[in-house]
């Protein structure tokens, strides 16, 4: 028992340190954003004066606009691009160039991000030489985030179609389905926490990204990690800690309203 006791304390110990080592500074950044003084490490009482300064902020608000926009059309892009490389892998087991296609899907995972950017930076260059298109800015920034994105979109999807009972889509064609409709009514459906997920871990990185954006960007167009990291450059404003709660918040309201989503549609699964 004595044994028994030790270790659950042992466990419980490492689990709260393993909780405090990720959340607590996260836990300080939001305490931080409600300071009253400019000093960021020094707390001089309550006060939301930084977020009405951050509101009145053009640069931020601009460029908080400009992330919004492009991980919002990113995510819905590689969520398609995704969407078709996953079902290419999982249902074609065999087709001319597979096993190129399976390496590109899985190298932008792999890759370092300067050298990604850096080649894109490269294809983008010699479109606009050559054919005049595209200018870089907010398009050239969704191509690339969408680029990657898709990658992490097609390994949910496969592995989700890995699992999935093909049955389904058999009696749904044996009574008369056209395959069209067995797909926007049985397997899509089928795999939706596997698409939320993929939607919501583009955007996120989307919304994250720094290095491939400073390669792919240009004048029109700044993205906010990118006006942050200029802006911590000449010292951490307390601007930044309100900005980084909002966008946390806007995170954790995301993440529910899809956990709330897929666990309705458990809920309406037919139990097998």
């Amino acid at each position: 028992m004595i044994g028994g006791s030790r270790g659950a304390w042992l466990r419980s110990a490492v689990l709260m340190f393993g909780f405090g080592f990720l959340y607590a500074p996260i836990a300080l950044l939001v305490v931080y954003s409600f300071n009253a003084s400019r000093l960021v490490t020094v707390w001089a009482g309550f006060s939301t004066h930084w977020y009405a300064a951050l509101f009145h902020d053009e640069g931020f608000r601009n460029a908080a606009v400009t992330s919004l926009e492009v991980a919002t059309m990113a995510a819905s892009l590689a969520l398609v691009l995704g969407t078709f490389a996953g079902f290419s892998m999982a249902r074609f087991l065999w087709f001319p160039g597979r096993l190129l296609f399976g390496f590109s899907l899985l190298a932008p995972l792999v890759v370092p991000e300067v050298i990604l950017g850096l080649s894109l930076l490269l294809l983008f260059v010699g479109c606009e030489i050559w054919f005049g298109w595209p200018s870089r800015g907010i398009l050239t920034i969704t191509i690339a985030h969408a680029t990657f994105g898709a990658c992490f979109v097609s390994v949910l999807v496969r592995a989700q179609l890995a699992g999935f009972d093909r049955a389904l889509e058999e009696a749904a064609l044996d009574l008369g389905a056209r395959p069209w409709t067995v797909l926007a009514r049985v397997t899509l459906p089928g795999i939706s926490p596997a698409l939320v997920s993929g939607w919501l871990l583009a955007f996120t990185l989307s919304l994250d990204d720094l290095v491939v954006a400073s390669f792919v960007t240009g004048p029109s167009a700044t993205t906010l990690p990118m006006a942050v990291f200029s802006s911590v450059r000449l010292g951490v404003s307390p601007e930044v800690n309100a900005l980084a709660t909002l966008f946390l918040v806007a995170v954790v309201i995301l993440v529910a309203l899809a956990s709330l989503l897929m666990s309705r549609a458990e809920r309406r699964r037919p139990a097998s």
